[in-house]
């Protein structure tokens, strides 16, 4: 997650991309020319794993490395969304990529009408089969391009796409599902896992994961899972794995409706520095049914675009 700042243009910008009315832009508070904010989106499930999406302001705790925050912006809105379907086209795919796809266009057709979506296949490398685009024939043209072969480079697969996002995307709001049957075993050497969980971290990008693992090699299975895990837990997202690629629909149809019920929060932080150190965040929600708060695990305080830290320091990596 980047630390948001140098103006207030930006500000507005960020309320506009959320859908606020003008009257309800002026009930925020003003932002200057050196405000920072940190933004969050964040899912609330109560105890029996049901989306909980009447909260209010006060119902929410913000600890950043333990100390409270301030809520300066809190919303739940069903906001456009920049997404990306990045699909694994290696060779065990074969049997079961008609019904990803399948299961994929379920969960475009579930999302935002006004949501920009793009498909990226892979194998031993990744191809941008469809840039961003709401028109769902197109979509559906693009995961219909069925070439498994070779083998499974999914850490490139998810960079090329949040470099891609970061590019491209329009919206301030972005989502990648990722769904792959195996543990990556052709992506770059200098491309490891803790750089890429760094990476999406970074993003401010809610990152998804199918695991269709059940055939794999247990070893490997784990090593992907694990993968897979790291990736939604440190953006807060969130991972599955289920038995049989038909599960895949119900999983996808859920994933639409969560990202149409998501609370957005924003809070300028009280250590303002930028020195790159990481900050762990943590946030709980009052309510019934005990209510459990998931979003992104923390942030480096860097500047816009600088690369976080490598290795990351003690206790701090999302993969803890």
């Amino acid at each position: 997650m980047h630390l948001r700042s140098k103006a207030f243009a930006p500000i507005l910008l960020l309320l506009a991309a959320f859908g606020l009315p003008a009257q309800e832009q002026e009930k925020d508070p003003v932002f200057t020319s050196d405000t920072r904010l940190v933004v969050l989106h964040a899912t609330v499930l109560d105890a029996k794993g049901r989306l909980v999406t009447d909260l209010r302001r006060d119902a929410f705790t913000v600890l950043e490395n333990g100390v409270p925050q301030d809520l300066k912006i809190f919303r739940r809105e069903d906001v456009p969304v920049s997404m990306g379907l990045i699909i694994d086209n290696s060779g065990s795919m074969r049997e079961k990529r008609q019904k990803v796809a399948a299961a994929a266009l379920g969960l475009v057709k579930a999302s935002n009408p006004q949501d920009e979506v793009f498909i990226v296949n892979f194998n031993d490398e990744a191809y941008l089969d469809q840039p961003f685009t709401s028109d769902h024939k197109k979509l559906e043209e693009a995961l219909s391009r069925i070439d498994t072969r070779g083998g499974t480079a999914m850490r490139d697969a998810v960079t090329m796409s949040i470099d891609y996002m970061k590019e491209k995307g329009k919206k301030a709001k972005k989502v990648l599902l990722v769904v792959t049957d195996g543990d990556d075993n052709t992506s770059a050497a200098s491309n490891t896992l803790e750089k890429l969980v760094n990476k999406a971290q970074q993003s401010e990008i809610l990152l998804y994961c199918i695991g269709l693992l059940s055939e794999e090699e247990r070893g490997k299975a784990k090593r992907a899972q694990r993968a897979l895990n790291a990736l939604s837990n440190a953006t807060g997202g969130l991972a599955y794995f289920p038995k049989d690629v038909t599960d895949m629909d119900q999983f996808a149809l859920q994933v639409a409706h969560e990202i149409r019920n998501q609370y957005i929060l924003a809070y300028t932080p009280k250590i303002m520095e930028l020195d790159g150190t990481y900050r762990r965040i943590q946030v709980t929600a009052k309510g019934p049914n005990r209510p459990v708060v998931r979003t992104r695990s923390g942030y480096y305080a860097t500047r816009d675009n600088q690369p976080p830290p490598t290795p990351p320091p003690a206790g701090a990596s999302a993969l803890k």
